[in-house]
């Protein structure tokens, strides 16, 4: 299997990703798998429910893919695999993962887990024709991590959402449709905690932007004009800038946003409801700590009509 292309977007969750990841797959060049990193501890021990609403193991997609890149997903130790995700995949690994020349000692341990999305990203392209894999694991460190995998054609999506936004979409109690056998949720993060979590992960592509080429594509004007923003994406990752072959497809993801489930097509509008829900010490508290990067990024100075533009 020669390798694609692959589009890895990143930044924080909650900021778009699961909706853009739909609109791109409506060209049929375009393949999109959802947040690759989960699919270890969600996908192969946990079963869960896939995109199409599948359970993993039951899901002809994955089944071709995994048959592709390991000769079936029983090839697998889960364990092992998760040991070396603990080992390389953690925000704590990013110091020597953003390393000029990676450690000598972490060198065997980085191929082996990064090998581990090639077979997956090459399967999945071999599966559905598609010559971009698009990868929404958002998380940092794997980034950074695939950054040092061999012949990967890899192109870095860094997509950023005012932090207000993002930490009232935080905030919320969201239930989790891909688990069938009991009542479960999304993770919920204080204000704090989501402030820290937004400039750490931003921060971290800014950094990663001085290692390789990273495109930089900010929520709010992705929703005020999704033509012009997916052209450019297409247009980053290589691909000519076609028209959509038909309606948004349902990405075979294994974790995301609950919208990944939803099939017809996509009405893309501003979710602005956190102007008039998030405010109070909450927002003052995310806006006192993240000023510095949404500065950076143009989301100081600005009215909300300005920014809505």
């Amino acid at each position: 299997m020669s390798g694609p292309t692959v589009l890895f977007v990143g930044g924080l969750g909650r900021s778009g990703s699961t909706l853009l990841e739909l609109l791109l797959t409506a060209g049929a060049d375009v393949c999109a798998v959802g947040e690759v990193v989960h699919l270890w501890e969600r996908g192969l021990v946990g079963g869960e429910c896939c995109g199409c609403g599948a359970p993993f193991r039951e899901c002809p997609f994955w089944t071709a893919v995994g048959d592709r890149a390991f000769g079936g997903w029983a090839a697998l130790d889960a364990p092992t695999v998760l040991g070396l995700k603990a080992a390389v995949d953690r925000t704590r690994h990013l110091p020597w993962l953003a390393a000029r020349r990676l450690p000598r000692v972490r060198t065997a341990t980085v191929a082996r887990y990064t090998g581990l999305y090639q077979r997956i990203y090459a399967a999945a392209a071999d599966v559905t024709g598609a010559r971009l894999v698009v990868d929404s694991s958002k998380h940092a460190s794997l980034a950074f991590a695939l950054r040092w995998a061999a012949d990967l054609d890899l192109r870095v999506l860094h997509l950023v959402r005012d932090a207000p936004a993002v930490a009232h979409s935080w905030g919320r109690r969201v239930r989790r449709p891909e688990i069938t056998d009991r009542v479960a949720y999304m993770p919920v993060l204080s204000p704090a905690r989501a402030s820290g979590r937004w400039l750490a992960q931003n921060a971290a592509f800014d950094l990663l932007a001085r290692r390789l080429p990273v495109h930089r594509l900010r929520y709010e004007d992705f929703v005020a004009a999704p033509d012009a923003a997916l052209a450019g994406v297409r247009a980053f990752a290589g691909l000519p800038p076609v028209a959509p072959d038909g309606p948004p497809t349902a990405p075979h993801s294994i974790a995301g946003n609950p919208l990944r489930f939803r099939t017809g097509p996509l009405t893309v509008r501003r979710d602005d409801t956190w102007r008039e829900d998030y405010t109070g010490r909450r927002r003052w508290t995310v806006a006192a700590s993240t000023w510095p990067l949404r500065l950076r990024y143009g989301y100081l100075g600005r009215t909300p009509d300005e920014e809505r533009r």
